[in-house]
């Protein structure tokens, strides 16, 4: 046991947080604390970190438990590096480091006696605790870190009082993960992180031998990370073994055994009151009716008291302005800030109905990409042009900065949505989380996820037919981002998205546009035919730079005389001999089919490459899914079924092509 909350309370005013609360924390564990919006997330982990106490109830830790805590938000001042801000956060060994010079020091000047040895065994004894504690890979774990949640090498000198609060963020986590603490308390940590840093966060925190309890809105970060999951619901908290996934499901099992055992109590109650009333004033049934009066009694003090069920709204969104059929237009556009060039040469074209999700490592230009389609970029070189009757609207965490403090929430939606009525706009905002007396609040009070949800509202009280959204579920609870998620899923025209949110993701993407390497590449499909794609085009790289490899390593050597060689393998063989100008109309033709047919044979060549791995990757994944192993394993089982379905698709669709161009080569005499 490395932690133990025991029967915590906790209220605020007169309502109540969470009563009974009993959570035990042990090494290797990895919880995800989850709840409605409200229910006291954030407040339990200040509590067991210290910053708030419990009404009733203990916290108790192992002895010398060390505890790290990442809250939503930090800064960070001062001059030191990112690099060394994250160095300096592991105290422990830099106080090893400091204890062992001194000591360095002192036996460099000692005599020869008892004091020196005593003085060398604790010497000795520091070293090894030093080296225990990771003390001589401390730089290099921290550039691990570091690079692993997205900085380049070269901004590990940076002072990190330049970097942005996002990036700040990550310099905070880099701190905590690189001092390895026996109970990690995580508050959103994918907030301003990308998908591939999400990627790496998760391989983190999956093999991570101390205790783990975080928050996050990010369902697929906790499927792949968490083995437990905290549920504060109803004034409770409800622990259950496995990933989010396996709690929704084991929770709407317990549901349903709850509904089936109300509905047998209600019907049992029906039963007994109908032979009460009928014999209440029989003498000949007395001891009957006082058994059966008794006995309902006992049924409605065991009555099943079905959970409050999360309110839900149903809102269709405005259909936006119709536009035509191309949206934005970017051609040869190239973006650079000074010498640093972002990118070059880039030619794209959106159209009505795409929903495009931009991505790629930090620092490649997804954010630049994005303020240039939507105008808020002015390009180096290039074009971006808007089709007709096309408007954009922009979405960043800075948007909240332009909300009007004194509004209330309610006058704050009504400065943008004139000619609707204060119902049509409690019925928006009861879809984005504001019920009742919320909508009364000023903005002033408000939540940093609070702000986002009336922004994101606001966004979408007459939407224009192109959204660009930075990072949208930022500060958000599952809640919020399943309103947006169903908000956006449904919405006509045209999405760019930003997100480190897979779920949010894949619900949404038909195309994406993947950012790195200076270069901009379009996937025509869904994220798991990119996921498919760029796993298929790294392993063919590979394979193509060993089949290189090898042949350079096999060439034979030049033999004496080539130039005889040659001419002996350019002499006509047998009697049928052509002339120059038959040869050369046969070259020629030749030629000009290739040349006509250039696209068509890529495009076979690649349909090949792929079929091959996608039919063995779905051979694999049938036998796979055939193993009890697997069907344990809820998170590995997802993730496999994912990858079935996503070939399921594919593979018909590469094979029907396939077969229409190998058909079409035949006929023209090219294969």
């Amino acid at each position: 046991m490395i932690a133990l909350a025991d029967k915590v309370s906790k209220s605020f005013g007169g309502r109540v947080l969470y009563s009974g609360a009993t959570l035990q924390l042990n090494a290797g564990e990895r919880w995800g604390l989850v709840g409605p919006n409200g229910a006291g997330k954030t407040t339990l982990l200040k509590i067991l970190m210290g910053q708030e106490g419990a009404d009733e109830g203990t916290i108790s830790f192992a002895r010398d438990t060390t505890i790290g805590y990442l809250e939503q938000e930090t800064h960070l001042a001062g001059q030191k590096s990112a690099l060394a801000e994250v160095v300096d956060s592991a105290h422990e060994i830099r106080s090893l480091e400091h204890r062992i010079a001194d000591m360095e020091a002192q036996i460099a000047k000692s005599e020869h006696g008892p004091e020196l040895d005593a003085l060398l065994e604790r010497y000795g004894m520091a070293q090894d605790r030093y080296e225990r504690l990771g003390g001589y890979e401390l730089d290099a774990r921290a550039k691990q870190i570091l690079g692993g949640l997205g900085f380049p090498v070269a901004d590990f000198d940076k002072p990190a009082c330049e970097f942005s609060g996002g990036w700040q963020m990550r310099i905070a986590l880099s701190k905590l993960l690189l001092r390895h603490p026996d109970l990690l308390l995580l508050d959103e940590p994918t907030n301003h992180l990308d998908l591939e840093s999400v990627k790496w966060l998760e391989g983190f925190l999956s093999t991570y031998d101390g205790a783990v309890l975080l928050v996050s809105h990010d369902r697929a970060f906790m499927d792949a990370c968490v083995s437990h999951v905290a549920a504060l619901e109803n004034r409770r908290l409800t622990t259950y073994t496995g990933n989010y996934s396996s709690y929704l499901k084991q929770r709407e099992d317990n549901l349903e055994q709850l509904r089936a055992k109300r509905a047998a109590q209600e019907r049992d109650i029906a039963h007994i009151e109908t032979f009460v009333e009928r014999f209440r004033y029989k003498p000949t049934k007395a001891r009957q009716v006082q058994e059966r009066v008794k006995r309902l009694e006992k049924i409605r003090e065991e009555l099943v008291v079905l959970p409050e069920q999360s309110k839900s709204v149903h809102f269709r969104f405005p259909e936006p302005p119709r536009t035509g059929d191309m949206v934005v237009s970017l051609e040869d556009v190239a973006k650079a800030y000074g010498s640093n060039l972002v990118y070059e040469g880039v030619s794209l074209k959106l159209y009505r109905g795409d929903h495009v999700v931009l991505v790629g490592p930090n620092g490649a230009g997804k954010s630049t990409l994005m303020k240039l389609i939507c105008g808020n970029e002015k390009t180096t070189a290039g074009t971006v042009e808007l089709g007709q009757n096309v408007s954009r609207a922009y979405y960043a965490q800075h948007q909240l900065e332009t909300l009007n403090e004194g509004n209330s929430v309610l006058a704050e939606m009504d400065s943008v949505a004139p000619g609707w009525t204060s119902s049509e706009e409690r019925r928006l905002l009861g879809a984005f989380l504001f019920h009742g007396d919320d909508v009364d609040k000023r903005v002033s009070v408000l939540s940093g996820g609070e702000r986002a949800r009336l922004a994101l509202a606001k966004m979408l009280v007459a939407p224009d037919p192109l959204l660009c959204l930075d990072e949208p579920t930022n500060h958000l609870d599952i809640d919020s981002v399943d309103v947006l998620e169903k908000a956006l899923v449904g919405f006509a025209g045209t999405i760019v998205l930003i997100s480190h949110d897979e779920h949010l993701v894949r619900a949404i993407a038909n195309k994406v546009i993947d950012v790195r390497d200076h270069t901009v590449t379009v996937y025509e499909g869904d994220y798991d035919y990119y996921l498919w794609k760029r796993a298929e085009l790294e392993a063919r790289a590979a394979e193509e730079a060993e089949l290189a490899a090898g042949r350079a390593a096999d060439a034979p050597r030049p033999s004496a005389a080539p130039g005889v060689a040659a001419a002996e393998a350019a002499k006509p063989q047998g009697r049928n001999v052509k002339t120059r100008e038959q040869r050369r109309a046969e070259a020629e033709a030749r030629n000009a089919v290739n040349a006509r047919l250039k696209k068509e044979r890529t495009r076979l060549r690649e349909l090949e490459a792929a079929l091959g791995p996608a039919h063995a990757r779905y051979d694999e994944l049938m036998e796979l899914m055939a193993s009890e192993e697997l069907y344990a394993d809820a998170s590995r089982f997802d993730v496999a079924m994912r990858e079935y379905e996503a070939l399921s698709k594919k593979i018909p669709k590469l094979e029907e092509e396939w077969l229409e161009l190998t058909e079409l080569l035949e006929e023209e005499g090219v294969l």
